[in-house]
């Protein structure tokens, strides 16, 4: 190779969840979808249940708030394939 020539390798990629010992834990929070407001984030896939009763307190105090949304957080992380 000449000073100044370059080469080139690429590399293929898998996106896939992250299982990993120490990978993010699976997180949970609820949303109203009429005003807007979150509950805690956090959590695990054992305690999600927390998101229900954040939902169930929020709707104690505004009745008419009837829609809501569950925001997971997931991690994922990048697998190196073969070069090419």
């Amino acid at each position: 190779m000449r000073p100044g020539d370059a080469r080139f390798r690429f590399r293929e990629y898998a996106i896939e969840p992250d299982r990993e010992p120490d990978a993010e834990a699976i997180g949970f929070a609820g949303e109203c979808a009429v005003c807007e407001e979150r509950g805690p984030a956090g959590g695990s896939v054992e305690d999600g249940e927390g998101v229900i009763a954040w939902m169930l307190g929020h709707l104690r105090r505004h009745p008419e708030h009837l829609s809501y949304r569950e925001i997971v957080t997931r991690p994922y992380r990048a697998v190196p394939g073969e070069w090419r």
